[in-house]
This record gives C-alpha cells, structure tokens and sequence, in this order.
C-alpha cells in the first residue's frame, strides 16, 4: 500500500476512521506519538500502517473501519 499516494485530505479521513475503531488509550496515542514526533503527515501514516497491518487495507476498504461514519461525509 502506497500511502504517499494519498492526499493530504485522503490521510486525515482515513486515520479518522482507523482511530475510531482504536481502543482509546494514551499508549496507543503514545505510540504513534514516538513515530512521528511534530509531524502530522507521519502521524497520520503510522496510524494507517498500523491498521492496514491488522485488517489488510484502509478503513474505507476493508475492516471495522467501513462501519464509521464521519462528520464531512454527510
């Protein structure tokens, strides 16, 4: 998956989602903290890394994911 393809837009809707299906724990917010450090662009990758390497593509594709709805979307 070739993440750098995406939009800046792109990155924000789908890390929107994937977040959403995260237990939200400041580990894990911590641990995407450590990986991209005053840089929202590898923030929002690393999120997408992470639930691509559990479910097998992006939130919009595939997984728990495909079930949240955002805001913008309406």
């Amino acid at each position: 998956m070739e993440l750098d393809n995406l939009t800046l837009r792109e990155l924000q809707k789908e890390s929107a989602r994937a977040l959403a299906t995260f237990d939200a724990t400041s580990d894990n917010i911590h641990k995407y903290n450590k990986k991209a450090h005053h840089n929202s662009q590898a923030w929002y990758k690393a999120i997408l890394e992470d639930y691509v390497s559990k479910h097998g593509d992006l939130p919009s594709k595939k997984g728990p994911g495909t079930t949240v709805s955002l805001l913008l979307d309406k």
